[in-house]
């Protein structure tokens, strides 16, 4: 794509990526893609904000090489020491050896392990200004969203949010990078819940941080590192943050989460019957088989929503390995206080119930009604499942 202007003399520079597999390599952007999100800002000094990976080096620079001469560009703001920001990093000392690079205290001590840059680096303070000649610069310290070092830089003439991180999401770019052009607003916001849950969900309480931090600055433009930019609708991605943030303290959704492994269909005609009962006390549920389902992909609704419908089998007397894994992510995420029920079927000696109190005992999950049943299910097991699945969904749907 080529560079795109937000406002006057402020242009994305950023790139699509639609090869890489894995982000940090762990979670599948396959289908969806990536962007890495980049700023350049022009006034009698130039400024870049973020880099980019650097498989993406020919692109990214042939961009830049649009606008100004990438030589004389003055400062790089370094909003976030994460590769996929940094990657070109030494590249481009080589090419512009005068630009200062701008970033928190404990960027400055990053910068050595990652780069092995120590010369030309200028710590900025929070609320420190820079002015461009035109433009200004202000630099918000926003820690742990979601790494230490990390800040936003905030543009104060045009009034745009460089928010790195916060408020970005999974999905290349399809044709524009505005929120107003975009024609699938509901792809990009379901990635930017998956990425959130993904990646920042954990730094729940430091994103809330960060919102209040921004509360009083008037943002005309909301430009994150990953996803869209938000010129119509700036507030739409700062109020879904903060939606989601607050799932961390519990403010939840009444819908169920239903993940089931099956080995050999048993716990699988179940999980149709318990699917039936939680259908009939209408309340939201999605459905994850965890052995075909990667982690990422399950993680957005039960950050979102209170109850949690576990369906597996036991195996070698211990919980099917992909349920314990799915579960084990969960409450490394910190998926705290759900509500949840466990099914499963079992041969001659039960153990997956156990595991799973075990491994969600950290959580503070509430676990209540539990049905285990031998073999194959019988028709009456059957009919117990779906009564089974309908009490719990009515127990979420009435907030008990």
């Amino acid at each position: 794509m080529p560079a795109r202007e937000l406002k006057p003399g402020i242009f994305w520079v950023g790139v699509n990526d639609r090869t890489t597999d894995l982000f940090e390599g762990l979670w599948p952007i396959t289908q969806e893609g990536v962007t890495y999100n980049s700023y350049l800002v022009k006034g009698e000094k130039t400024a870049l904000i973020d880099l980019t990976k650097s498989i993406k080096a020919e692109e990214y620079l042939s961009q830049i090489e649009e606008l100004t001469d990438v030589a004389k560009i003055d400062f790089v703001v370094i909003n976030h020491m994460e590769p996929d920001h940094t990657g070109l990093l030494r590249l481009f000392r080589k090419l512009a050896p005068q630009a200062v690079i701008l970033g928190s205290a404990k960027t400055k001590e990053m910068l050595r392990g990652f780069s092995g840059i120590e010369d030309g680096v200028h710590v900025v303070a929070d609320g420190e200004t820079l002015s461009l000649g035109g433009a200004t610069l202000k630099f918000l310290s926003t820690p742990f969203v979601h790494w230490p070092e990390t800040i936003m830089t905030y543009e104060e003439s045009q009034k745009i949010l460089f928010s790195c991180d916060a408020f970005g999401g999974y999905g290349a770019l399809r044709g524009t990078i505005f929120d107003d052009e975009c024609t699938q607003p509901d792809f990009y916001e379901k990635e930017a819940l998956r990425y959130y849950a993904n990646i920042v969900a954990n730094y729940s309480a430091r994103v809330l941080d960060a919102i209040a931090k921004i509360a009083n600055l008037p943002v005309d433009i909301v430009a994150p590192s990953h996803g869209l930019v938000w010129r119509r609708s700036p507030q739409r991605i700062v109020d879904l943050y903060r939606r989601w943030a607050e799932c961390a303290s519990g403010k939840t959704e009444p819908g169920v989460t239903l993940i089931y492994g099956s080995m050999y269909g048993n716990t699988e005609r179940m999980m149709n019957a318990v699917a039936v009962g939680i259908s009939q006390a209408g309340v939201p549920f999605e459905v994850f088989d965890v052995g075909r389902t990667h982690v990422s992909y399950i993680l957005p609704p039960l950050w979102t929503r209170a109850g949690v419908m576990i369906g597996a089998p036991t195996y070698e007397v211990k919980l099917f390995p992909p349920m314990a894994e799915v579960l084990t992510m969960a409450v490394s995420k910190r998926v705290l206080s759900r509500k949840a029920a466990y099914f499963g079927s079992y041969g001659w000696s039960g153990g997956a119930l156990k595991e799973v109190k075990r491994i969600i005992e950290p959580a503070k999950w509430e676990l209540g009604e539990t049905f285990e049943f031998i073999g194959s299910p019988k028709r009456e097991d059957l009919v117990k499942g779906q009564e089974f699945g309908r009490r719990f969904a009515e127990r979420i749907k009435s907030g008990g």
